[in-house]
């Protein structure tokens, strides 16, 4: 008897399984999708389809799903799980890859046949067919709502609410906010962090075959390949890390304090330990030190691999009641947040968060800035900063302290000279289009004596 088909379909099958366990599971997409080709042994081309499938359809949801709907007559809540996993791989392909409409449909077709028989298969030959019946632009222009906002949020596969954050953010150049959300939409490159002490960003753009970064002086491009891979990486002189979190740690440390530095650094919330990395190692050029806190014991284990051989303690305890002995020259603040400015390098997060989680991150931040601000010393330097350009989370947690702390503010965009376009100050903000970096926010507080 002859194999089903998708047997002789790997990178397909890979990304309906992670798409199920996405769904079922609120699994996340960039962790299910390397361990599953793993364990399945697919490389090269194989995982380099499934890689587009799986991260492409999380992206683009709202809009696959609009389609869906549409083409089948009855709404996604309607439509089995499963059947939907395997719709959502075939819309994709049809609109938004190279991949043949006859490809696309018949390996999407199979799969189903395979597993649930021949009568569901039939539901989504149907529905694929309508599917590819109109061009990607024909079903914006049927579908997407009528306000200018809402259609380019459909266009590029944003919920409206999260498309209008950014139009907010943006302010006076609102109208940047299409190329804003293309550039969201797109996979982003890889960027290194050449460890300071170690390789220097020239060195390591030469032996990986990278690119030197625009903007921090440690960052090297990458179009792609296995980072975990490249020799450097391995000998943990340089690792993973966008280049507006390097930008964020180098403010820190450019920060000018009122009196001496006397190296004694905080990072408020080191997790998973990248920030906390690099304040490290420019640390100990200087013969400074630097704890980082980290409340989450799993979260932790991940800080001190990342210090590993560096002077940096990690502390397991929460940051609003560390217990520490106040007095630090410089404390990061790089608070827990929606995440908005990062979508791009987290495909399914998009469709999980919704207004409501800004509430209790709110709380978090202000109470976590405020904890901070208790254990810097007079004359020390906080920054401040997310991943997330929405308002509440930047602007406004940043004003509240400092109406009840008594903050002196610093213009934030001379901390990181060279770079343009950061805003109307004090605090500076990138954005992926302006700046190919996650949209960080970052804003540096400076306590009078």
């Amino acid at each position: 008897m002859a194999a089903p088909r998708e047997s002789f379909d790997p990178a397909r099958s890979v990304a309906r399984d992670v798409l199920r366990a996405v769904r079922e599971r609120d699994a996340y997409a960039n962790l299910a999708l390397p361990a599953m080709l793993r364990q399945r042994g697919v490389s090269g081309r194989d995982a380099a389809l499934a890689t587009e499938l799986v991260y492409g359809a999380c992206r683009t949801l709202g809009l696959l799903d609009e389609v869906i709907a549409e083409g089948a007559g009855r709404s996604i809540e309607a439509i089995d799980g499963p059947l939907l996993d395997v719709l959502r791989l075939g819309v994709y392909q049809l609109l938004r890859t190279r991949v043949g409409a006859h490809a696309a449909v018949d390996t999407s077709v199979a799969m189903v046949r395979a597993e649930f028989g021949s009568g569901k298969a039939g539901f989504v030959n149907a529905v694929l067919r309508r599917a590819s019946e109109r061009t990607t632009e024909q079903w914006i222009e049927a579908l997407a709502p009528t306000d200018p906002v809402g259609r380019v949020a459909f266009e590029f596969a944003h919920p409206v609410w999260i498309a209008q954050a950014f139009s907010d953010a943006l302010g006076a150049r609102a109208s940047e906010l299409r190329d804003l959300l293309a550039a969201d939409d797109a996979r982003p490159s890889v960027h290194l962090v050449a460890r300071p002490g170690d390789i220097t960003a020239e060195e390591l753009a030469l032996v990986t075959g990278g690119e030197e970064g625009r903007w921090s002086p440690y960052a090297v491009y990458m179009d792609g390949g296995d980072p975990g891979a490249l020799e450097p990486v391995r000998e943990r002189m340089a690792a993973v890390q966008d280049e507006g979190s390097q930008l964020v740690a180098l403010a820190l440390t450019r920060a000018e304090l009122d009196g001496p530095d006397r190296g004694r650094w905080l990072d408020l919330c080191a997790g998973p330990g990248g920030k906390a990395a690099l304040l490290g190692a420019i640390a100990a050029i200087d013969g400074f030190r630097v704890d980082a806190i980290e409340p989450a014991e799993h979260r932790a284990e991940l800080v001190r691999s990342a210090v590993r051989d560096l002077p940096v303690e990690v502390h397991v305890v929460d940051g609003r009641a560390s217990g520490l002995t106040a007095g630090y020259d410089r404390v990061l603040v790089d608070a827990p947040c929606s995440g908005l400015g990062a979508l791009r390098r987290r495909p399914e997060a998009r469709w999980r968060r919704t207004p409501s989680d800004l509430r209790e991150l709110v709380v978090l931040q202000r109470e976590l800035l405020a904890a901070a601000w208790d254990l810097l010393r007079p004359g020390g330097v906080v920054v401040y900063s997310t991943c997330s350009p929405h308002l509440s989370e930047t602007v406004s947690v940043v004003g509240d302290a400092a109406r009840r702390l008594g903050v002196e503010q610093l213009d934030a965009r001379d901390l990181l000279p060279g770079v343009v376009d950061l805003g109307d100050g004090p605090g500076a903000q990138l954005w992926p289009h302006r700046h190919g970096t996650d949209a960080m926010f970052l804003a540096a507080l400076r306590k009078p004596r």
